[in-house]
This record gives C-alpha cells, sequence and structure tokens, in this order.
C-alpha cells in the first residue's frame, strides 16, 4: 500500500514539472519576442537616424555642390587669368626670347655658320670636307665648333614649339645634325691616316714604336703604332687616361695600329634601328623625332665635278645669302625678306645636299630597308639594346686595329710618302672572318690553329663624371644591324672602389657602357618646398639616392645628389633652363624625367592627364606660399582622382600639420583622413567645402602673409616650376 503511494505522488510531481517547465517556455518565448520587438524598433531608429544623416550629408554635399556650381564659372574664369598672368604670360616672353636669339644669331659675325640656313651650313661643310692633310689637333680644335653647332640644333628641336618648327625645318636640322656628325667623324679617320703616316717620325725612344694621347674637352685620341714588331709584345697602357688594351698574339707581327677614341658625346644610338622600328611602332610625330633615310646619313663630301671655280648653284647661294643680310636690316624678322628668294634656290640646295653624301665611316654605313620578318626578329632579339630601357653613359669608345700606312720618307729637302687609295684601312681581324667573308675562303681548307684569334682585352676606369648605380653594362656597336648589342663580351670584372672596369671582346669594336634608363623610378617620395621670394626646392627620393634641385626665378639647379660614387661638380650648383638641367642629369645617369613611353618599363599609377596636367599648374601657382608633397592614399583613389598633402610655409618655415587633398575632374575637396590613418576614405573635412580649383581651396585656408606672396610672384619662376614638375611627373612615377 506503501509502495502504491510513492508511485502516485511521483506521478503527481511529474506532472507539475511539465507544467512549469511549459510555463516557463512561454515566458522564454514572450521574452524574446519582446527583445526582438525592441531590437526590431531599435534597429528602424538607427536605420532612420543613417538614413537621416545620409539625407542630411546628400543634401549638404548637394548644397556644398550647388554652391560650387554657381561659383565655377567665376572660379575658372579667374583661374584662366591667374595661367595667363603667369603660365601664358612666360610662354609670350620665351617666344619673344627665341625671336630675339634667332636674330642675334642671324647677325652674329664671329666666322662660325649658321646651322639652321642651308647655304651657309653647307658652304662651312663643303669647304671643311676639302680641307686636306690636317693634323689631328686641327681637327680637334674644328670638332668644338662642330659639336656646338649639333647642340644649337638639337636645342631648338626640342626647346621650339610644333606650332613654331615646321616638320619640314626640323627634319632639315636632322639632316643637318646627321651630316655635321658624319662628317667630324670622317676627319678623325682622316686626320688619324694623316697622323699614323708620320709614326716612325714620333717613335718612342725606350719601345721603339709610337704611342701618343691627343685630346680637349670632348675628345681623346689614344694611339700606338707597331712599328718595333716585338713578337712578344703582349699590349700597352696610357697611364695618364688610364686606359689599356691587350694585343692578340697573332698580331704582334703585323703592320698595325691601335686606336682608342674616346668621344664624351654618343652620335652612334640616334642611328639604332631598333630605336627607328620603336617610333614606327609608336606612331609618334615625325617632327617631334624625324629619322633620316639611310640614303641621307651617308659620309658628308663635295661634288665630284667641283673645281677651283665655285659652281653656278654656289654662286645663286652666295648671292642670296648677301640679298638676304641686306634685306633683313630693315626688316621685323630675320627671315621676313628672304623667304622668297630662298624658295627659288630650293631645288639647288636640296641637289647639293643631296650630291654631298659619300660612302660613310663606321657605324654610319648604308644599309637597306628591312622587312617585315628582319624588322620582327630586331625587336625579338634580346642581345639588341633597347634605348628606351637603358641609356649610353660616358660617351662611346672607337676601339680600332688599324692598317700602318706606309711611312713618310725625308729624301733631300722633300718628304715623300706613298699615297694608297681607300684612305683609312681597318686591319681584319680576327682571321677567321676575314678569310670566311671578305675572301670567300673555305675554312675547312686551313689549318684552324693557325687561324687561332684570341680575344682582345680592354680595361679602363670608368669615367668619374657619370654615376653608375648598379655595375655597368658594356654593350658593342654592330655595324650590320646598326644598333648596341650586348654580345661578344666575355671577361667581364668592375672594380667598384677603383671604377675600374675590365673585359674581352671577340674583334676590334666600337663599345659603350650602359644603365638601366628608369633605376630611380617610381619615386619613393617627393616634396616641393618654398625657400624664399620666387625659390622652392624640389627633392625626390629614390631607392638609390635623394636628389634636389633648386628652381630661383626663370632658372634652376641641381643642389645635392646623396649616395653618389663620382664628380658631378659639373653640373651641380649650375643655373640653367630646365631643359638643359634635363639633358644634363641625364647625361651623368641622374634620369627622373620619365619619357613618353616609360610606362611600358615601370610600374606607374597612372592619372588622368589633363587633370595631371592642371595638378602641376596649380601647384606651381601655389609653390610660393605652400609645401606639397607626396601621400600614400594617391594609390588608393582612381584614375581620375589625385592626392596631394600641402601644408602652409609661414615666413618660409613649415608647419607641423598636413592636410590632405582630393583633386577630380571636376572637383577638389579637403579630405578629414590623414596621412597615418589606417583606412582610405573620400569623406570631407569638417567644415570645408568644394572648389572647382585646388587654387581656390586652399585659398580659404591660407593667412594673410601667405596670399600675398601669391599674388607676387613671378610668371617666369611660376612657369620654370611647372615645367620641372612637368617633367618629373611626380604624381604618377611615385
Amino acid at each position: 500500500m506503501s509502495s502504491k503511494g510513492t508511485s502516485a505522488a511521483s506521478r503527481k510531481k511529474g506532472k507539475v514539472s511539465k507544467a512549469e517547465k511549459l510555463r516557463l517556455q512561454k515566458e522564454e518565448e514572450e521574452r524574446r519576442q519582446r527583445e526582438e520587438e525592441e531590437a526590431r524598433f531599435l534597429n528602424e531608429q538607427i536605420e532612420a537616424a543613417r538614413l537621416e544623416k545620409e539625407r542630411l550629408e546628400r543634401e549638404e554635399l548637394e548644397r556644398l555642390e550647388a554652391k560650387r556650381l554657381e561659383h565655377r564659372e567665376e572660379e575658372l574664369g579667374e583661374y584662366r587669368l591667374l595661367v595667363d598672368e603667369k603660365l601664358e604670360a612666360a610662354a609670350r616672353w620665351k617666344k619673344d626670347l627665341r625671336i630675339r636669339a634667332k636674330w642675334d644669331r642671324y647677325m652674329l659675325c664671329d666666322g662660325s655658320p649658321d646651322p639652321t640656313i642651308p647655304q651657309e651650313i653647307n658652304t662651312f661643310m663643303s669647304l671643311w670636307s676639302e680641307e686636306a692633310d690636317e693634323d689631328f689637333q686641327s681637327v680637334l680644335n674644328k670638332s668644338s665648333l662642330v659639336l656646338s653647332l649639333i647642340e644649337e640644333l638639337e636645342f631648338l628641336l626640342l626647346d621650339t614649339p610644333p606650332e613654331e618648327l615646321g616638320e619640314a625645318e626640323a627634319a632639315q636640322y636632322t639632316q643637318t645634325i646627321r651630316l655635321l656628325q658624319t662628317l667630324l667623324q670622317r676627319k678623325f679617320d682622316e686626320a688619324t691616316e694623316h697622323l699614323l703616316k708620320n709614326a716612325a717620325a714620333l717613335s718612342d725612344i725606350d719601345t721603339g714604336n709610337m704611342q701618343k694621347v691627343i685630346q680637349n674637352k670632348n675628345v681623346t685620341l689614344c694611339i700606338w703604332a707597331n712599328l718595333n714588331k716585338n713578337p712578344r709584345f703582349r699590349g700597352y697602357e696610357f697611364q695618364e687616361e688610364a686606359i689599356a688594351f691587350d694585343l692578340p698574339k697573332p698580331l704582334a707581327l703585323s703592320n698595325i695600329a691601335v686606336r682608342i677614341l674616346h668621344t664624351d658625346y654618343d652620335h652612334l644610338s640616334c642611328q639604332c634601328q631598333i630605336s627607328q622600328l620603336q617610333v614606327k611602332e609608336s606612331e609618334e610625330n615625325p617632327a617631334a623625332e624625324a629619322v633620316i633615310p639611310d640614303s641621307e646619313a651617308e659620309d658628308w663630301k663635295p661634288p665630284a665635278d667641283e673645281d677651283e671655280n665655285p659652281a653656278p648653284e654656289i654662286v645663286a647661294e652666295e648671292e642670296v645669302k648677301s640679298e638676304g643680310r641686306k634685306s633683313v636690316l630693315s626688316a621685323a624678322s630675320p627671315r621676313a625678306d628672304v623667304n622668297d628668294l630662298e624658295e627659288k634656290t630650293a631645288n639647288e640646295v636640296e641637289r647639293k645636299t643631296e650630291s654631298q653624301a659619300g660612302d660613310a665611316s663606321e657605324g654610319h654605313s648604308q644599309t637597306p630597308l628591312l622587312s617585315e620578318a628582319q624588322e620582327e626578329e630586331l625587336l625579338e632579339d634580346e642581345e639588341v639594346v633597347d634605348l628606351c630601357q637603358f641609356t649610353s653613359l660616358g660617351g662611346v669608345y672607337y676601339f680600332d686595329v688599324l692598317v700602318l700606312p706606309p711611312q713618310c720618307k725625308q729624301v733631300n729637302s722633300w718628304n715623300m710618302v706613298q699615297l694608297l687609295a681607300g684612305g683609312l684601312q681597318k686591319f681584319p681581324y680576327p682571321q677567321e672572318s676575314y678569310l670566311s667573308t671578305s675572301l670567300g675562303v673555305s675554312l675547312q681548307e686551313k689549318d684552324m690553329e693557325a687561324l687561332n684569334s684570341p680575344p682582345v682585352g680592354v680595361s679602363f676606369k670608368v669615367p668619374s663624371n657619370v654615376i653608375f648605380f648598379e655595375e655597368p653594362q658594356v654593350a658593342r656597336w654592330d655595324t650590320e644591324s646598326r644598333n648596341w648589342k650586348t654580345d661578344a663580351i666575355t671577361d667581364k670584372t668592375y672594380n667598384a672602389e677603383l671604377r675600374e672596369l675590365t673585359f674581352k671582346m671577340d674583334a676590334f669594336y666600337t663599345f659603350t657602357l650602359i644603365q638601366e634608363s628608369h633605376l630611380h623610378m617610381p619615386y619613393e617620395s617627393w616634396e616641393l618646398t618654398p625657400k624664399g621670394v620666387n625659390e622652392v626646392s624640389l627633392t625626390i627620393a629614390s631607392a638609390f639616392t635623394d636628389i634636389q634641385i633648386e628652381i630661383k626665378d626663370e632658372q634652376c639647379r641641381l643642389a645635392a645628389v646623396s649616395s653618389i660614387d663620382g664628380d658631378l661638380s659639373h653640373i651641380i650648383g649650375r643655373w640653367t633652363t630646365p631643359l638643359c638641367l634635363k639633358a644634363a642629369m641625364r647625361r651623368v645617369g641622374l634620369n627622373v624625367f620619365p619619357a613618353e613611353d616609360s610606362g611600358k618599363y615601370v610600374s606607374v599609377n597612372k592619372k588622368n592627364e589633363p587633370a595631371e596636367k592642371m595638378a602641376y599648374q596649380e601647384m606651381a601657382l601655389l609653390s610660393p606660399s605652400f609645401t606639397f608633397g607626396w601621400s600614400k592614399w594617391n594609390h588608393n583613389c582612381s584614375y581620375e582622382e589625385i592626392i596631394v598633402k600641402v601644408k602652409e610655409s609661414s615666413g618660409f618655415r613649415n608647419e607641423d600639420d598636413w592636410s590632405l587633398y582630393l583633386l577630380s575632374t571636376q572637383r577638389t575637396q579637403r579630405l578629414k583622413i590623414s596621412e597615418s590613418s589606417d583606412t582610405f576614405s573620400e569623406e570631407l573635412y569638417d567644415g570645408s567645402e568644394f572648389h572647382t580649383t585646388l587654387y581656390h581651396m586652399i585659398r580659404d585656408y591660407c593667412s594673410p602673409e601667405a596670399a600675398e606672396r601669391l599674388q607676387h610672384s613671378h610668371h617666369l619662376f611660376i612657369d620654370c616650376v611647372y615645367q620641372l614638375l612637368n617633367m618629373t611627373r611626380v604624381l604618377t612615377y611615385s
């Protein structure tokens, strides 16, 4: 009975627990529903608040955008006036300067020809070409004038806008440059031959051979003549010039001379076929880089039928020059009254110029036009140096083994010498190549050991006036394809501490040193900082060095370069124009000036070109009072947007706080984020507004002193800053 009672009580207790459980579940469900309702209500409130905030922000942005649009024409009009006042005024000043320079050049009476006038430059080349038996020193003296004429024409091609320099005139300048380059090299060869004819009289008492060095600031001739025929001779070092060569054993008994002609300029790279093909592929403006056909690049010689009396064409040209100079005296433009006369004699000038082309020296030989298959093979040849990717530095070394001509002999009071046709002759080396190609002899018929041609050794000190940030590479000139190539160079060693380079080649080749053109790109950072009245400093930091360029008034200079091994005293601290500074820095290996196709070789932060150009203009206009710098967020924005950091320079002492500004094709705004922010955001800075230009955007925050400096900045200074910013393209290449 007690057992039954216990069982009934347990069942009753179980029923109560189940009911309680259901009640608790119901209460829990009701609580959850209340919480969900509260959460939903809270979310609705948050969402409503967010939407309201977005609506207010949108309305505020719309208000600011409407306000910007309302003042857009006013701001653009004021900006155009500023550009016209500063940049356009500078452009007009430079145009007037070119006109005055052209007039001054035309009226110059120093005996040098005007290279822009075909009659004058043709007469100069014709007369010099006729001069015979010039000694090397005389040719060196004349070479300085020729190089200055070439430099003058190259500067005109770079400095003159296309609207002032037509395609025909640009092509004429380029043709004149090529003819002057060819004539200069031929005169060096003729002078070398004249020198070698007197090698015996100039021989050294100790060695029995002739070794001689002749030089000026642009050219150095190191020449050695094998008069003693010593079978144990292995090479010679020109100690003062720190250059040496190893003579292959088969040449020790040969009647030869070794010439090393070092020019600090490069007249070969402009003839490279690979460059011409790349220009053809990219369809660049032929007026900017006119390519002279091979037939016009031949060696320059006077007409064959000329005698002591001047030809009728030359008489006519001299009459044209005389009449032209008379009319110029009463004209506003130096070429105003001679156009008709020049047009009448254009055919004679052209015919004369064409008749003055002859056989070219090394690097100037005529080659047939390449077929499409040859062009494709050339573009794909990995040994051919791409001159868009690499730059020739330190000039060119013409390294030749020459046939020693018959020596001049004195008989009684007469100096007698045997004359050989053909001028200066190169000695065939290696003999295998000579026999197989020149003489058509099968190599199987010859003893290979007898024809053994050891490589040619060269060692020299790399010029100290160029900077190599990596080990120099050597390229040799291939006369057949007319390109620089990296083959045939072996056993290369470089002592960076002593700047000594040693290598071997399988033959005597013209060679040069090359370096990657884009070593300093992309830049790691940059900064444009005011330093005084109409004076700023542009600092560019690359992976290898920091480069500081100072700008003052209408000129600029390379102020400092960190971490370099070399002597740049010839360009550091020298005031010049932006174009001349760009050329000088490129020549020494400091290339921070991207070319049009540099984007193929560098990972760039590509930006909308009109927006980028306008940004450089505005930065130049604001540079007297504000510091601009690189921002890491410039990579996070789109192609249409540019971000720079800016701060005012009060009394030319920079403030601590930078502000970030976003420039787009439509508007400019100040950003809320800073350079140290974790994430990128285009959120507007509190209390700021939209403006159409950066100039008006920054002007809202600048001090009266800064605004005063902006008003009184000189237009030539602003233009100089703009040119350098546009040349370095810091917004894209950093």
